[in-house]
């Protein structure tokens, strides 16, 4: 019996996958900007106070700050967690996962096509759970396996 949690491979795949999927949306997609509404909206109250206060323009301000700066420092945290990472691993999490081309690559493609020359089915499997493990252990994606009760 080990001391050590064992780990459920599915959900941390299905995690890891999450987290590269969001950031293709960062990386790819662009950033549109929130701006300030000059009209009056149907729930404002013109009948008496509501003891709340809003200041819309500086939530709007903050929002197109902080939100695109988030993502930044986001993608560029995964960068460097697959930067870190062997050559095999690195280069499999980069042409099947961090890709515009994403829908359109499949893990065939990637062992057949793209490393050179190509691997096995078996190989690449291994290689991208090495490369996932470490990614999920970075961020703190692990998910373990729940333990019967007994």
């Amino acid at each position: 019996m080990s001391f050590l949690p064992e780990i459920d491979r599915n959900e941390t795949q299905n995690a890891v996958e999450e987290v590269l999927e969001r950031y293709r949306m960062y990386k790819f997609l662009s950033f549109e900007e929130r701006e300030a509404s000059i009209t009056a909206s149907p729930t404002e109250r013109f009948h008496g106070p509501t003891y709340v206060t809003s200041d819309q323009t500086a939530s709007i301000a903050i929002y197109n700050v902080d939100t695109p700066a988030k993502q930044k420092n986001f993608c560029e945290r995964i960068e460097r967690v697959v930067k870190r990472m062997p050559r095999m691993e690195r280069f499999l999490i980069e042409e099947r996962y961090m890709t515009n081309e994403h829908d359109y690559i499949t893990d065939q493609h990637v062992y057949n096509h793209v490393f050179q020359p190509a691997i096995s089915e078996g190989k690449y499997r291994k290689i991208r759970w090495k490369a996932f493990y470490k990614l999920a252990c970075d961020l703190n994606l692990l998910v373990e396996k729940e333990r019967a009760s007994g």
